[in-house]
This record gives C-alpha cells, sequence and structure tokens, in this order.
C-alpha cells in the first residue's frame, strides 16, 4: 500500500513540474543551439579545412593550427598584451565599480539617481563603432579636440596620437573603464542593496564614520560578489575586447606595439591568409587557457574561504 502511495506521489510530483520545464524549454532550446551544437565545430582547430570536403572530410593535421600563433615575431608582444591588460584591469574593474556603487548608493534624490545611473550606464549600451568615433573626436591629429583646444590653449605642441604607442595603454584603460564602469556599478549595487540596512543603523548609533560602515560592513558582505566576479574576469584573461584593440585604434600599424592581442592578430591573419582552421585553433587555445585559469583561481579561494568559491 506505501509503494502504491509513493508511485503516485511521484506521478503527481512530475505533473506539477511539467509546467516549469515548459517554461524553461526556451533557455534550454537557446542553450543547446548556441552553445552546445557549436561544439562540433571544434574539430576545426585540428584540420586543415576545406569548403569542398566540409567540417567531417576535411584532413587532420593534428597541432599544426597552434603553431601559427607561437611561430610569428608578435607572438610575445600580443600574448603580454592581453595578459597585462586583462590583470590590470581585473584590478581597476574591481576597484573603479566598487567605488562607484558605494557612492551611488549614498545618493537620496530619486531625480539625481536616475541622472547619474542613466549617465554612467549609457555608454555601455554604445556600439564600439561609435565609440571609437569619440575617441577620434578628440584625439584626431588635425582636428580633434585635445590638440586644437586643449593643448593649443596651453601653449603645447600638438600630438599626433595615432602615431605613437606610449600614450596607448592609458587611452585604452581610459576607455575601457569609462564604458564598463556602469555594468560593474549595477552589479556591485545589487550586492550592496541586499545589505540589512539595520547593520548601518546600529553603527551609526555606535558613532561609526562612513569609512568605518564601509570597511567594517559594506566590503565583507560584498566579498562574495567580489571573488565571483574576480574569478571570472581570470577565466576570460586570455581574451580580449576586439572592437576595443582593433577598432578604437582605427587599426593603425604604429599602435601594434601596445594594442595587438591574440583576438586582432588572429583577425589579421585571418584576413591574409584565410584560414578558418587557424581561427579556431585560437579560439579553442582561449577556452582551454581560461577553464585553467578558472579552476585554478576557483581553488585556491575554496582553500581560502570555501563559501566563497565559485564550485
Amino acid at each position: 500500500m506505501n509503494l502504491k502511495l509513493r508511485q503516485k506521489k511521484k506521478k503527481r510530483n512530475w505533473k506539477h513540474f511539467v509546467p516549469y520545464y515548459i517554461m524553461a524549454l526556451p533557455g534550454f532550446t537557446y542553450l543547446l543551439i548556441n552553445n552546445y551544437i557549436p561544439l562540433y565545430g571544434l574539430q576545426l582547430a585540428f584540420k586543415q579545412f576545406s569548403f569542398k570536403l566540409g567540417i567531417s572530410g576535411s584532413q587532420w593535421i593534428a597541432f599544426k593550427n597552434f603553431r601559427f600563433l607561437f611561430a610569428s615575431n608578435d607572438a610575445t608582444i600580443m600574448i603580454r598584451n592581453t595578459l597585462l591588460y586583462n590583470l590590470f584591469w581585473i584590478f581597476l574593474n574591481v576597484l573603479i565599480g566598487l567605488s562607484v556603487a558605494i557612492l551611488f548608493n549614498e545618493i537620496v534624490n530619486k531625480r539625481a539617481k536616475k541622472f547619474y545611473q542613466t549617465t554612467i550606464l549609457l555608454p555601455h549600451l554604445m556600439s564600439m563603432v561609435v565609440i571609437a568615433y569619440l575617441v577620434y573626436a578628440y584625439l584626431a591629429p588635425s582636428t580633434g579636440f585635445i590638440n586644437n583646444t586643449i593643448l593649443a590653449g596651453l601653449g603645447l605642441e600638438k600630438v599626433n596620437w595615432y602615431a605613437d604607442a606610449k600614450y596607448w595603454p592609458f587611452i585604452l584603460t581610459f576607455v575601457h573603464q569609462w564604458r564598463g564602469v556602469g555594468f560593474g556599478m549595477l552589479l556591485y549595487l545589487s550586492s550592496i542593496l541586499g545589505i540589512d540596512s539595520s547593520y548601518y543603523e546600529a553603527a551609526t548609533i555606535d558613532g561609526a564614520t562612513k569609512w568605518q560602515q564601509i570597511r567594517k560592513i559594506t566590503l565583507p558582505l560584498v566579498k562574495p560578489t567580489i571573488i565571483m566576479l574576480v574569478i571570472l574576469g581570470i577565466g576570460q584573461i586570455f581574451r580580449s575586447d576586439f572592437g576595443l584593440f582593433y577598432q578604437v585604434p582605427m587599426n593603425q600599424g604604429a599602435l601594434y606595439g601596445t594594442t595587438q592581442t591574440i583576438d586582432t592578430y588572429v583577425y589579421r591573419a585571418l584576413m591574409v591568409n584565410n584560414n578558418y582552421g587557424m581561427s579556431a585553433a585560437a579560439s579553442f587555445l582561449q577556452s582551454v587557457v581560461g577553464f585553467v585559469f578558472i579552476v585554478t583561481a576557483n581553488a585556491i579561494v575554496s582553500k581560502v574561504d570555501r563559501k566563497s568559491s565559485l564550485f
């Protein structure tokens, strides 16, 4: 009798979750089409792809497609740039994003909040093509705002920004932060808004200053979000924003020393060689390196603070 009741309960439970399965079906379908079916194309990284023979019929060439990433004289430059930019930007993303979120949370006026939120988030919604031309409007050698207004007003000589590579680590960093700070601010702000206000009220009664409240309440409670975003950022450490490194510098050859990354190098190589196997090999290598970095970073975090690790 108990067995029959259990079977009936299982049937009821299964039927109870049918609407949820139907609701989740579009999401699962998207994941299947966008994330899992393309995995079939990973074999391109190990083949000499031919349109005539197709993916399955193309010749296996083992790891030859991976060699072009390291055979070039630019290999050291592009790997160095990719890693160093990402490492520095992970630190800046936390520092600036969290700082802006804390300051934004202190705004009381609702209209001011809406204005600042829109202003900060707007660059994140812009196309990189639009951003590239905005940057050019400021940095153009003959008509740019900086050369014609700021430097001319100070009596300084004009600078050919698109011919001198030494300025571009600062320019790219500024543009990256200007564009991404709004999205980062929202992520940290969502965690800050989830903190119980009674903590701050008790701290205020005890005479704690704003800085002490931030240091003793906000930062410890936002720590899991910080760790999660840092780990995810480390997972993308072997990738770069193609639009930022290709379109913003206007693909100027004189700037390759500070703007050449793995993604831009692969694109330029494909424009010359038209080799899809090389592109697949680069993407595959980036994914593997990102996976290794995520697992390693998560393992280190789990040893220090198990609750803050992702898995």
